[in-house]
């Protein structure tokens, strides 16, 4: 094999693992795919094999490699996710259990009752539910036998089981923006909180280092030379690098299995009052940024539910020509399928269908499930607004971007421009970009190149569509939440 000067980029996400070689321009050489099966052992369950996320990494590594050898390899993963394996054998003890996972529920109704959340916060910047690491990793130190008693366990989410398995057991690390995802880490202090692990009574022996987006995490010969793995991030802090939303007010939107809306706020973390997360944004050469984040737990897999649950499309890009069949509908989805994410944060919350009527059919499911993802990014958008940021326009990617009708319809109903890069893998650009950055390719994330992008203008008044939404949530959720 001969060097190259292009970078490859491992994104491995809830419903598939990717790998795309991108040349320094930005432009994607090769892409190679896997989808990963969705394992749903009980009523909001959700887990993962993490021998397919393993086998599947490789596979599309080596594929979209083709033979050549690139100048480094950025990993870019579905955070939270939480995994416990064995050091010695690299064997998980359990599945994966995915960030969407519920179980822990009640576990975390206990922390809340006992007057937790303020520490949790403060220390954080998270809440306490289930989406987070830290209740899935003490559920799984006290279910399975003797490992509490063990010091032999290493937990990490994705992207360290990655680089652990990638670098043979060498190296045990996770980035900032992974770290602060767990519910584990003081983001004021970029270290594990000895207080935090206390009330998830979590050993710090399990812990991984954590390190710097572009500090480097070891080498992998898996594509038959030595290629180092030269950045990491958790999948939207990836997408808002990709869309160069660097500056304190830039807004982006990612819309894949779920919905990720990050809004820069720069050097200073920004405590919401509106129900939003406070996380890194990015850390780099020992400078940490911040992001309020609005995380919706269901987009893309409401249209994946069409298609797999009801088998009324066969693939999601019909779903925009269904949508343009009708003018107007009166049917809503709320697709709390494993609960509601931001603003709400109701973890009993079910999925529903409002308005139906006798002539109800796929074109109105289709706009409704299409339309349930735009409203849940206004209700981000509001509660940015209400924490002082108001953006002038919204950038946008993930795989539901592709489709012109929900984009114009996200426009209308957000009351606010949308911009699509013409190259939509920002999520797995980002990571390119890190890994190009650790190897000296870029001398700053400023310097790697933004792809072009089209506008689209909002129209119409989004008033009526935004009412008949607040009445169907209002009458989804568990108990009263206010905003």
């Amino acid at each position: 094999m001969t060097a190259a000067p292009h970078l490859l980029a491992l994104d491995q996400g809830t419903t598939s693992t990717r790998a795309i070689l991108f040349d320094t321009a930005g432009t994607p050489l090769r892409t190679a795919q896997r989808e990963l099966r969705q394992i749903y052992p009980a009523d909001g369950w959700v887990e993962h094999d993490p021998e397919e996320i393993w086998q599947a990494s490789v596979a599309v590594l080596r594929e979209a490699a083709a033979g050549e050898c690139p100048a480094a390899i950025g990993i870019t993963n579905q955070r939270e996710t939480t995994l416990l394996w064995d050091r010695e054998s690299g064997t998980c003890l359990h599945n994966a259990i995915v960030w969407q996972d519920r179980r822990t529920a009640k576990d975390c109704a206990q922390l809340r009752a006992a007057g937790a959340e303020p520490l949790v916060a403060r220390q954080s910047g998270l809440m306490i539910d289930p989406y987070f690491s830290a209740t899935k990793l003490a559920w799984l130190l006290d279910r399975l036998p003797g490992a509490r008693e063990r010091h032999d366990l290493a937990f990490g989410t994705v992207d360290s089981f990655l680089a652990w398995r990638l670098t043979g057991g060498r190296v045990h690390a996770t980035d900032a923006t992974n770290a602060a995802r767990t519910g584990l880490f003081n983001i004021h202090e970029g270290a594990w909180s000895a207080d935090l692990l206390a009330l998830f009574r979590v050993p710090e022996s399990v812990l991984p280092e954590v390190r710097g987006n572009a500090d480097g995490f070891g080498m992998t010969d898996i594509l038959g030379a030595p290629v180092p793995i030269a950045g990491m991030i958790g999948d939207q802090q990836a997408a808002t690098l990709g869309q160069a939303c660097l500056e304190i007010g830039t807004v982006k939107s990612t819309y894949g299995t779920g919905c990720f809306l990050l809004a820069h706020t720069g050097e200073q973390p920004v405590a919401s009052r509106h129900r939003l997360l406070t996380t890194i944004a990015l850390t780099l050469g020992g400078r940490t940024t911040y992001a309020l984040e609005g995380a919706v737990f269901v987009a893309g897999a409401a249209v994946q539910w069409l298609r797999d649950g009801l088998g009324i499309i066969t693939e999601a890009a019909e779903t925009e020509m269904l949508a343009r069949e009708t003018v107007e509908s009166s049917v809503v989805m709320v697709p709390a399928f494993v609960g509601l994410g931001a603003p709400w944060w109701d973890s009993e919350a079910r999925g529903a269908l409002f308005g139906l009527t006798r002539d109800t059919g796929p074109a109105a499911l289709a706009r409704a499930a299409l339309e349930a993802a735009a409203h849940q990014t206004a209700d981000l958008l509001d509660a940015a607004a209400a924490d002082g940021v108001r953006p002038a326009l919204l950038r946008i990617d993930g795989a539901m971007s592709a489709n012109d009708w929900f984009v114009q319809r996200l426009a209308n109903i957000a009351g606010l421009a949308v911009e699509r890069p013409a190259v939509t893998e920002t999520t797995a650009w980002g990571a390119a970009v890190l890994a190009g950055l650790g190897v000296g390719i870029f001398p700053d994330p400023g310097a790697a190149a933004r792809h072009a992008a089209r506008r689209f203008e909002p129209s119409g008044d989004p008033a009526p569509a935004r009412a008949r939404w607040a009445d169907a949530v209002a009458r989804t959720l568990s108990r009263p939440t206010q905003i």
